[in-house]
């Protein structure tokens, strides 16, 4: 398959995992630059039927003009992925055949400058994946006071040197507000000891991560959603999340293993009262990570992780 634009993250090992049936139903809660999403629609016949959701404009533009040629029924829908029930619901649609979810920054967001997610092309400091929302990471870094950007860059971003960052940003803020991702970048860069920069990563990688990740809210309810997308798949179906922070994947995890759980009473108790019935299986005991010819070609797939699972009837 031609990848237009960028190359999706672990695409082999997604459109095996999920085992996609010709006349299925999937749900692609991100379609980013519809790299996985394409690959879904071309192993689906006219019966087959792919959803795509995104909160950027952009890429439900890019899903239109891709997949004008498509056997399939497509739909792409302006919308959170954590509202996919509501989308699945306006579309009469009860239950799917397979979920796909690439958390976290498309490359089309990092390589256009005027949407503020790079720090190494300078431009206006946004960072929102949806434009019709008005905060952004300028409202973060010149509006939050100090506790409170130093508990985001530390908890979002796991980066040590947060006191630091966020007291030099509370001192520049004080004398001019910040409009530029350059000008948070430089400050970020000169504040971290030259000593702790590391070969080939930018020091204002995680800062910026962990801005992005606040002005979208990417972490709230993820757990809770997760759940939810399990329980509308039909048995059988596979749901495939890939992350790419540590955060992401404890809150995947732990979603997978309280629904892959059976009887959750006490040890001592001589029968099951609680009635709880595994729901998944999950397909991969330990999760899946790109190979290095893949990481080798796109560094930004470093730290992907993916974890899959298998909707099994409840006996």
């Amino acid at each position: 398959m031609q990848f237009q634009g960028h190359i999706p993250v672990m695409f082999e090992e997604c459109m095996n995992a999920l085992d996609i049936k010709p006349d299925g139903i999937y749900l692609d809660m991100t379609l980013g630059g519809f790299g996985h999403g394409r690959g879904i629609c071309e192993k689906l016949n006219e019966n087959g039927i792919y959803i795509g959701l995104d909160l950027d404009e952009a890429a439900i533009k890019r899903g239109y003009e891709r997949s004008a040629e498509l056997k399939n029924k497509c739909y792409f829908v302006h919308s959170n992925y954590k509202d996919f029930r509501k989308v699945l619901d306006d579309l009469k649609i009860e239950a799917v055949d397979g979920i796909l979810v690439d958390l976290g920054v498309s490359s089309f967001q990092l390589d256009e400058s005027e949407r503020g997610f790079s720090f190494r092309n300078d431009g206006p400091l946004d960072m929102r994946m949806d434009q019709s929302q008005p905060f952004s990471a300028a409202d973060v870094v010149n509006e939050y006071d100090e506790s409170e950007l130093k508990r985001i860059i530390f908890e979002y971003g796991e980066e040590r040197f947060a006191p630091q960052i966020a007291r030099r940003i509370v001192e520049r803020r004080k004398k001019t507000p910040f409009e530029r991702t350059k000008d948070l970048s430089d400050l970020i860069y000169d504040t971290i000891p030259k000593k702790f920069h590391q070969k080939g990563r930018h020091p204002a990688t995680k800062a910026f991560q962990a801005i992005r990740i606040e002005v979208n809210r990417e972490l709230e309810g993820l757990e809770e959603c997760v759940k939810d997308a399990i329980m509308s798949l039909k048995t059988g179906g596979r749901i495939c999340i890939i992350s790419f922070h540590s955060l992401e994947d404890k809150a995947v995890k732990k979603a997978y293993k309280d629904m892959a759980q059976g009887c959750t009473c006490p040890k001592e108790f001589p029968v099951c009262v609680c009635n709880n019935k595994p729901k998944i299986k999950l397909i991969n005991k330990n999760v899946y990570t790109p190979k290095k010819v893949e990481t080798d070609d796109n560094a930004r797939s470093r730290s992907a992780k993916l974890r899959v699972a298998e909707r099994i009837i409840e006996k």
